[in-house]
């Protein structure tokens, strides 16, 4: 795997990462309400739960590349639209990323990592993002080093976000910067991701 794709690979991780949804407003939640213990808790088994999730989905998709390569152009496609609808759904946000932070009702750090975890691993959506992610590097890794950069690029790049998120929180003054751009950070991963789409299509 060469640096240029594995650049790729690493934005549309950290889009992925920041783009508002359950697993931010549940980090945010035990961060707010248990403190930074709790959230780097919930940080890192969420991004335990996605390095499970990426490692079915590059498994799964080498193996329909290798038995039908019309289904695995299909998937392609389909995963394209997909990361075309999560860039135009940002591009019409009006600031989710700050919209998400809530606070909670303080549980324990295993609780905290346990919810973490959970949340990750029962949501459809990130199923399907994965699905659209590896669809496009599933054919240059072929080799166990390449699938494994592919798997740990997710599982780092989710648990750092979720730390910064974290750290974040326990300091007001870098909050409140946070919501400030929070709209700007939304028009840009929705660009990018909008970008990547077509990357997409035009390569399958």
């Amino acid at each position: 795997m060469t640096f240029t794709v594995w650049l790729s690979l690493f934005t549309i991780c950290i889009l992925g990462a920041m783009s508002p949804g359950p697993s931010l407003a549940m980090v945010a939640k035990h961060s707010l309400a248990g403190g930074r213990k709790n959230g780097l808790a919930t940080a890192w088994a969420h991004a335990f739960g996605i390095g499970v999730y990426a490692l079915m989905t590059i498994v799964g998709l080498a193996v329909v590349l290798h038995q039908s390569p019309l289904v695995f152009k299909s998937i392609s496609y389909a995963g394209a639209f997909y990361l075309a609808y999560l860039g135009f759904n940002a591009l019409r946000s009006k600031g989710g990323v700050a919209a998400k932070l809530e606070s909670g009702q303080t549980v324990s750090a295993w609780q905290s990592a346990k919810e973490g975890l959970m949340i990750s691993l029962l949501s459809p959506k990130i199923a399907l993002f994965f699905i659209a992610l590896f669809s496009q590097f599933v054919a240059v890794g072929h080799d166990w080093g390449s699938k494994a950069v592919i798997v740990a690029t997710p599982l780092i790049v989710d648990g750092l976000w979720y730390t910064l998120i974290t750290f974040l929180l326990s300091s007001p003054r870098l909050l409140d910067k946070l919501r400030a751009r929070a709209v700007a950070i939304d028009r840009l991963s929705g660009l990018v991701l909008i970008a990547l789409a077509v990357r997409v299509i035009l390569t399958v």
